[in-house]
């Protein structure tokens, strides 16, 4: 239920798949969303193609917000912490990141005595021109807490629900990302493209190195299920252009060390060494600024 007087739901981060939920949500209710500067705000304000319907957003500068009852955060992980408070000035009951890493003691630390949560999503968006094209319908997960913005995104036609094992459920994502982002971003190819040789060898390689870290930490997948779940995910989004390929191509900063830096980080903590993973961290820093 909306509190009145505010936003019942607004995202922070008017990236492409910012715009393609915020798209979906403002078809069923109001939804407020937040550019990064004023001059973006102003752009956003005549419109854009989301897909096949042109999105008219009800579009805010950092320095001149509503309120709104629930805050979804879509930016890059290296903004994390300054999305954060500007959620915070949204005066929000809740905030919730479905953002790439592990970056919920960011938030914590950020964000105080408010509800503060991440969850996942496997929907893809990508910009194409100044369209934005999605690119495989996935599913969201939500933390406890958070029911009513999955109502909101279910009621919108998003799949969407709250997991009660969130924490496996990122771990699950982070071997997604850490499989499909690089590679895809290395070979500049959308992400079905992985699945096919030569490109799957390394796919199956960084799941191979990836598992056994992730498992330790609690990831609820033996070795045959996760390669599976990659598998899966790269088929529903084959033609989708990883966020890291879009980064790459924009010559824009990648997620690289809040993605594989993470893993890499992980495994140094356990005295292992992932000699692919490290590779394509190295070769994806040298094409792109980390």
């Amino acid at each position: 239920m909306a509190t009145p007087g505010r936003y019942p739901l607004a995202i922070v981060g008017a990236g492409a798949l910012g715009l393609h939920f915020a798209a979906g949500l403002a078809a069923v209710g109001p939804v407020a969303l937040v550019a990064r500067n004023a001059a973006r705000a102003e752009a956003l304000r005549v419109g854009v193609q989301v897909g096949a319907r042109r999105f008219v957003p009800e579009v805010f500068a950092p320095d001149a917000l509503p309120v709104a009852d629930w805050v979804i955060l879509l930016v890059k992980t290296g903004d994390t912490a300054e999305a954060a408070r500007t959620a915070l000035a949204l005066q929000p009951r809740g905030v919730l990141s479905l953002q790439n890493g592990l970056i919920e003691a960011t938030l914590r630390a950020e964000c105080g005595t408010v509800l503060v949560g991440q969850g996942i999503t496997t929907e893809g968006a990508f910009r194409e021109g100044s369209r934005v094209q999605p690119a495989g319908a996935g599913e969201t997960l939500l933390p406890a807490g958070f029911e009513a913005v999955a109502e909101a995104l279910c009621m919108a036609g998003f799949r969407a629900r709250v997991e009660p094992q969130i924490a496996a459920a990122r771990l699950a994502k982070l071997l997604v990302n850490v499989a499909i982002n690089p590679l895809a971003a290395l070979f500049r190819v959308p992400n079905g493209a992985l699945l096919e040789l030569p490109h799957r060898v390394l796919l199956e390689a960084l799941v191979s190195e990836a598992w056994p870290v992730l498992r330790a930490a609690g990831l609820d997948l033996d070795e045959d299920a996760a390669l599976a779940r990659v598998v899966a995910v790269a088929t529903a989004t084959a033609g989708n252009r990883a966020s890291m390929l879009q980064d790459v191509l924009a010559g824009r900063r990648t997620e690289i060390d809040a993605i594989t830096g993470t893993l890499l980080a992980m495994a140094e903590a356990d005295g292992l060494e992932l000699p692919t993973h490290r590779a394509v961290f190295t070769l994806v820093r040298r094409l792109a600024p980390g």
